[in-house]
């Protein structure tokens, strides 16, 4: 295994050299995938990738291609793969699909559901540059019964007002502002002298366990989840 992940560095750092050599200027992309061609991978989800690319100092050089059913498989929801890949500065481009989830394989179906489309949007917003150079791209088929042109044409069509409808609604969101302001909340300690002092790693666990002891018990605040989702749904 650590052979072939080896091998598999080195012929990703040729093409990183092929492509400087050429005057390529576009972005290489690895879309992660679980369990195919082969039951363990370094692509399983986002973060591995990400892992693995840090390991063989590539981590400037490739980007992810998110590939929402590919989430799904992993365990994971799409929003996560994008967050996860957004957050390490490594998203470049988004397979706007989707898959059954009770199905153990990529069905590569159209995306429908508007709230996915919404969260995904959410993430591209935030990204820094959006997706530039990159963009998102149908990799999906047409499935079941639906077997003429005019069903790619109208799945197609289908799923490019999904993505519009979720970018309008995160422009709701935006607007309104509630739901912003309620993650704040609930996170607002982080802008406090001791939680600045935990994030920039300073805070050990005798300064910690002294704060502790001054504060006494600590009144744990709600998530406000319910409310939340209802801010979040309410876009929709």
């Amino acid at each position: 295994m650590k052979r072939e992940l080896e091998h598999l560095a080195n012929f990703l750092q040729a093409a990183v050299n092929h492509k400087k050599k050429i005057g390529f200027n576009g972005t290489l992309l690895i879309e992660p995938k679980p369990q195919e061609p082969t039951k363990h991978q370094y692509d399983w989800d986002v973060a591995t990738t990400f892992s693995f690319l840090q390991k063989f100092g590539l981590t400037g050089e490739f980007k992810i291609n998110v590939e929402c059913n590919h989430a799904t498989l992993s365990g994971h929801s799409c929003h996560h793969e994008l967050e996860t890949a957004r957050i390490n500065d490594i998203l470049g481009n988004i397979d706007a699909n989707t898959g059954d989830p009770q199905v153990g394989w990529d069905t590569d179906e159209f995306l429908t559901d508007i709230s996915e489309a919404t969260l995904i949007m959410s993430s591209v917003v935030k990204n820094v540059d959006g997706l530039a150079p990159g963009g998102f791209n149908f990799d999906a088929k047409l499935r079941r019964e639906s077997t003429d042109v005019e069903d790619l044409f109208i799945a197609h069509i289908s799923g490019m007002d999904t993505m519009a409808r979720g970018l309008r609604n995160v422009a709701k969101l935006i607007e309104d502002g509630s739901l912003d302001e309620l993650v704040r909340k609930r996170y607002q300690s982080f802008d406090t002298e001791i939680g600045a002092m935990i994030e920039a790693g300073k805070g050990d666990f005798e300064t910690l366990e002294k704060k502790v002891l001054e504060w006494g018990e600590p009144t744990v605040p709600s998530g406000k989840q319910e409310l939340a989702e209802m801010l979040f749904q309410s876009a929709l």
